[in-house]
């Protein structure tokens, strides 16, 4: 137990409820702040142009100088992936577990920051002291090794969060969960429980990651050509599987994707992957020297997320790899939510080219995250008077309380929070209140932050309707317009189809200009909102579309 006397305890989600990805959460112990996890999500459909979003930090940037440590639980990217954006405003020492340090570095290392300093390797067996409060760890079960919840000790008892996991009783080596550890924290007394929500609609226990290897073993084996293998870059447990399915079955492996290139290196590097013999990887250029049943390609698109490059290979237009008759592709990865759609699309696109495809319904993947009865095991071990459902979108996170309530946590001790919210332990009490600024910060290319609601509502806007460009050239001095008006469509209507109502809408815009130019004096802004008025009432009359309209007026 904490010897220190804690006046103040507070929890604080900035992301990772309600959704999924993005995990970053605030515990302020007295005047002390710990983050735990930094990561990211990928962007939803209506996100147009959006590569990734990560959390809000305007908040942690005004407490920067109370921020104690970055806490990480494992190193897939939505525990890891905002950590670069983060350490460019917050100066905290960062703790996690050898492969999910060197995993952050490698990241870290892509923004040219020089932050090698402040990453600091721990164990499950670590005991990290603060002023305020005691930090330690406990092997958890997840798709990655080297998983770890995290523990911090309090003088009214001990906040425990999660980090992804699953109980398999059959998981390999350095994926095993420390279960006794966990129950006797649970008898030491744990005040809050936060806990992954993001399987808790599932029935039962998540299947054993036994049941896949089974399952590639025996696609491996009747496979006829090539195989090919969607995976996130990450996913270790997976791509140890595919390595050793391919070595039983005499098959080289090549990996594509410049993320699962890093995290193989990283991994065989820590010895967290591991070869049957030291030729079973060959770069893809040696691909053509063997048969295609002698082949499995192991691939990744952008970010380490697998449908995009997948998609690529099957209209014919990727770099490297493309898919052609007698492939059999297996798609081990569950689609973030909103690209099922795009999953289907490209299911259908592999089997137009030729291959055959096995998906996640097929045994072929199981997910890192418990369902219903391995959540109920965590709670019954930890036994939390306080439980916080986090990790997941809210039909989830509700599930995962009516389950909490069935182990018998009491129903005003469950909480389910939104992004921002302050969750505050007060006189034997813990109650939501007041609210902390927390939501979307948006990556298009080296652009951070700079692409915002309206943004998004006018990139919504010319893939919906188009835009009409207006461009009028004036003789200021002569008060006449010395060329124009050309109108320019794109997105909108052909040219060349439109010709009378491209007619009529230059007539238009020539009447509104010589009206204006005839006065004194003329409004240029007037002008161009004039033509935007009349043009868009005049093409929506005629179109039933609303193009976004630019005039652009020049003067000589």
């Amino acid at each position: 137990m904490n010897k220190v006397q804690n006046d103040s305890i507070k929890i604080i989600p900035l992301g990772g409820v309600g959704e999924i990805g993005k995990n970053m959460y605030v515990i302020e112990i007295d005047q002390d702040i710990f983050i735990i996890d930094a990561g990211l999500k990928f962007p939803e459909n209506e996100m147009l142009g959006i590569d990734i979003v990560i959390p809000e930090t305007t908040w942690l940037e005004e407490q920067k100088d109370r921020v104690k440590a970055i806490f990480l639980t494992h190193g897939h990217e939505d525990a890891i992936g905002a950590l670069p954006y983060v350490l460019q405003k917050v100066h905290a020492p960062v703790y996690g577990t050898k492969l999910t340090v060197a995993l952050a570095k490698e990241k870290v290392k892509e923004f040219g920051l020089k932050t090698a300093n402040r990453f600091h390797t721990i164990k499950s067996t670590s005991r990290i002291k603060f002023d305020r409060t005691v930090a330690t760890f406990f092997h958890t079960t997840h798709s990655i090794p080297d998983s770890i919840g995290i523990c911090l000790q309090t003088s009214e008892g001990k906040i425990v969060h999660t980090g992804d996991f699953k109980f398999d009783q059959a998981a390999p080596k350095g994926y095993r969960a420390e279960i006794g550890k966990m129950a006797s924290i649970g008898d030491s007394g744990v005040l809050a429980l936060l806990s992954d929500s993001t399987e808790a609609e599932n029935p039962g226990f998540t299947t054993s990651e036994a049941v896949t290897e089974r399952e590639l073993s025996n696609t491996f084996h009747s496979a006829q050509g090539r195989i090919i293998i969607a995976s996130f870059a990450s996913n270790f447990i997976r791509i140890q599987q595919a390595l050793d399915a391919a070595y039983e079955n005499g098959r080289k492996v090549a990996v594509v994707g410049k993320s699962i290139e890093r995290s193989l290196q990283v991994a065989l590097k820590l010895n967290y992957l591991s070869l049957a013999s030291d030729d079973l990887v060959i770069p893809v250029t040696d691909l053509p020297k063997y048969e295609d049943h002698e082949i499995v390609i192991i691939s990744t698109g952008m970010m380490g997320e697998p449908l995009e490059a997948l998609q690529k290979m099957a209209k014919q237009n990727h770099k490297q790899i493309n898919i052609k008759k007698g492939d059999t592709v297996l798609i081990t990865a569950t689609p973030s939510p909103g690209l099922e759609t795009f999953m289907y699309k490209t299911i259908d696109l592999l089997y137009r080219a030729g291959a055959s495809v096995s998906t996640p319904y097929f045994k072929i993947h199981v997910s890192g995250h418990g369902s219903q009865e391995d959540l109920k095991m965590m709670l019954n071990l930890m036994k939390p008077k306080f439980f916080i459902p986090i990790q997941g979108e809210y039909r989830m996170l509700f599930s995962h309380a009516k389950l909490a309530e069935h182990t018998g946590v009491q129903k005003n001790h469950i909480l389910i929070p939104v992004n921002g919210e302050v969750i505050e332990y007060k006189n034997g009490r813990m109650t939501a209140g007041g609210k902390v600024p927390a939501g979307n910060v948006l990556i298009d290319g080296i652009g951070v932050g700079d692409v915002g609601n309206i943004v998004l509502r006018d990139r919504k806007l010319l893939s919906q309707d188009g835009i009409f460009t207006v461009v009028v050239t004036l003789d200021k001095k002569n008060k006449r317009i010395a060329s124009g008006p050309e109108i320019i469509s794109r997105g909108f209507v052909y040219v060349r189809e439109s010709e009378k109502l491209i007619e009529e809408s230059t007539k238009m815009v020539q009447s509104i200009v010589e009206q204006a130019i005839s006065v004194g004096s003329f409004d240029w802004s007037g002008i161009k909102q004039d033509i935007r008025d009349r043009l868009n009432q005049f093409l929506f009359e005629q179109t039933k579309r609303k193009p976004m309209i630019l005039p652009i007026i020049m003067e000589i």
